[in-house]
This record gives C-alpha cells, structure tokens and sequence, in this order.
C-alpha cells in the first residue's frame, strides 16, 4: 500500500494554519479562515475537498489565567475534528519534545529543527522545500512532521 497525505493544522480563534504532507513533500501550506478550514474538511467527508487523515495541534493548560482566544481556538478544535469525521490531536510538549529533546524549545527552535530536516526556504528563483511557508504554517508543519514521526503513516 502506498502512503497517503495528512493535514495538519495549527488551530486559532479566527483563522489557522495548515499543511497538507505525505512524510516527505509538503503539497500544500496557507493560513485560512475557520470557517474555510471547516468546510474544506467537511467537503473531504462527502468525496471532494481535503480528504486526509486530519491531525490538529491541541492545546494544553499551562497552569496559567487564559484568555477567551483560547476557548474560542478550543472551540475550532472540536469544530475542525467533527468536519473531518475524527482527528488526531499532538500537544506542543509533544512537539517541543520530538523535536528539540526539550520542553523549554520556542517557536524559533522548532522552526530551526524543521530547517535542518527540509532544508533551507530558499529564494523565488530557487525555492526550497520549505519556501514560501510563515508564521503559524510552521506550527501546522510540525505537527505533521510530528505525527508523521512517531504514528505509522496512513495508508490508501
């Protein structure tokens, strides 16, 4: 059986990040609004849309006084695995863990490790793997390099 994609999602409040990656290439990365991210994945349950394992970074209690951004993020996780007929959640300890070998990693270790694995972004002339990708598509990145890691791959 040959390996399948997975989309990967690094939920917000009003819009989240994702990436669609088959263990090697990353085919597809942009930030969207829930509401888009919801419907594509709830398309893929009907035959179109993202018709992937879906695998969504869950978010942890820190012990710390939270805002209501991060119930309303919450809120999409449950939305997002509903849409998607079910999801795997990968928590940022387990990220951090996977890859960095330390709790204490930030966003720009967890960057740096992805750059290590894939290689360099590059330029528009000559773009790398990991071209074009920003801010939170990292975060969904790493969750899919994460899973893809540590779960046996999804087969067709």
């Amino acid at each position: 059986m040959t390996p399948t994609a997975i989309i990967a999602i690094d939920p917000g409040p009003k819009e989240s990040a994702c990436v669609i990656f088959d263990g090697k290439t990353i085919s597809y990365h942009a930030k969207l609004s829930n509401d888009t991210v919801a419907k594509n994945l709830s398309d893929g349950q009907r035959g179109y849309g993202w018709a992937y394992p879906c695998i969504i970074e869950w978010i942890e209690g820190y012990g710390k006084t939270v805002g209501n951004e991060i119930f309303h993020t919450c809120r999409w996780v449950g939305r997002f695995e509903q849409a998607a007929g079910g999801a795997t959640l990968i928590t940022r300890k387990q990220i951090k863990q996977h890859l960095c070998d330390s709790l204490q990693a930030k966003d720009t270790h967890i960057r740096a490790a992805l750059i290590d694995r894939f290689g360099e972004p590059g330029t528009r002339k000559k773009p790398g793997p990991t071209y074009g990708i920003v801010g939170d598509e990292w975060s969904a990145l790493a969750v899919a390099v994460v899973f893809w890691d540590t779960h046996d791959p999804p087969r067709a």
